[in-house]
Formats: C-alpha cells, structure tokens, sequence
C-alpha cells in the first residue's frame, strides 16, 4: 500500500475507530485539545515537525520552513500549548494550500481562521487569537521529535484529524493501527444491523464482544473475555 492509498483509508476509518484501536493495541496517540478550526476539517498524512521556543536574547523568527515540506505531508508546530502566541496565519495557510500540504496541526494557537476557512486548508489548534508569535516565539529546529498535548510525535509518523479531533500514529504502528481500526467499525456495524433487524443492543453487543473491542489484548486475556 503506497502513502496516498494508507491516507485514505486511515482518513475513511476516522479518528474515533482509529483511537479505540491505538487502546486495543496500548499505544498512547489521542492529541486532546487540539481541534479543527471548523468541524468539516479532515486530513492524513505524514508529519513534518516544528519545535518552537521563547525567542529569548538570541532572537530568530518563526521560520522559512513551508517551501521545504513536501506535498501530502502535514506541518506539526510544537508552540508547548501556548495561548498568547501564534504561530500560523494567511501567508502560511496560502502557500500550504497551494503547495498540497495536507494540514497543519499545532499545540498552540493560530491566526487568520478566515482564511484556512476560504481555502479550505485543515488547521487544527488549540483555538485562534490575533496576537503574532514574532518576536515571542522563534522556530527552534525541523524535523525532530516534538511533543503535542503531551503525545511524541516523530517525523514521518502519521496524523489523522477530523470534526473529534487529532490522532498520532507511529510510522512503524499505521498497518496494525489501521486494520484494528477497520476490524472495529466492522464490528460496530454489525451491531447496527443486527438492532435494525430487531435485536436489542444488549443482547447484539454482548454476541460481538462489544465492550472488549478496546480492551488491550492481554488485558482482555487476563480477564477472560
């Protein structure tokens, strides 16, 4: 399966499938409190990692980075969830849109939402301001582990965003991710059938094993379910 095909399907499967999945398999990867600028907003793809730090005595900028993040990817600013900075507005929105770029994903705020709104450009933050990060905050380094609501996140790894939010996939973990997440909305769907065809809830989700679709494997060993 080739990137463009693993996007899809990991942005069809949805964040919530996808969650549940990173529990059954004990990987730690819901990015909580970030959000999509408006609830249609959805996206896949690989990470290309900012860090940013307080600009300090040495100065910097935000960076010159967007010409060099390749198309498909998606723009990870790690800003320590700051509320007083921003660290994305219309110029970057602008030229990531044109550019291809998937989305941009930041744990902190952004600017100009009406422009990622016009060009229907994903961001997801913690919320928007007017304030500018210049002079605040300066990019620290690209392309490096960065942190996110308090989840790693490594270049190249995958992240899915929609309406519920953001999930953060190892790059090595996205097939096992993946197809757990499928092979759970497969099941969920069969419950749904099977209470339209005149089953009670209890009764369909206690004959597919409902309440351990979750359940980390050996916990669900342990507990003989």
């Amino acid at each position: 399966m080739n990137d463009n095909d693993l996007a899809a399907r990991l942005r069809d499967a949805g964040t919530t499938a996808l969650s549940d999945a990173l529990d059954k398999l004990s990987i730690d990867g819901q990015i909580l409190g970030v959000m999509p600028v408006i609830r249609t907003m959805k996206f896949a793809g690989r990470a290309f990692t900012i860090r940013m730090l307080p600009v300090g005595a040495t100065g910097g900028s935000v960076g010159d980075y967007i010409d060099e993040v390749p198309e498909g990817q998606v723009v990870v600013i790690d800003n320590d969830g700051r509320l007083d900075a921003t660290v994305w507005g219309d110029i970057l929105t602008s030229v990531a849109s044109t550019k291809g770029i998937a989305a941009t994903v930041i744990d902190g705020v952004c600017r100009d939402s009406d422009r990622c709104v016009e060009l229907g450009y994903p961001v997801f933050a913690r919320g928007n301001t007017m304030r500018t990060g210049k002079d605040r905050v300066t990019a620290d380094s690209y392309n490096v582990a960065v942190q996110i609501a308090g989840i790693r996140v490594e270049p190249g790894d995958w992240l899915v965003g929609d309406a519920d939010g953001v999930v953060a996939i190892p790059s090595s973990k996205a097939f096992e991710v993946l197809a757990t997440a499928e092979a759970i909305e497969a099941t969920e769907q069969k419950i749904r059938d099977l209470v339209r065809g005149g089953m009670r809830l209890d009764e369909a989700r206690q004959s597919l094993g409902y309440h351990s679709l979750q359940t980390p494997t050996s916990e669900a060993a342990r507990l003989g379910i």
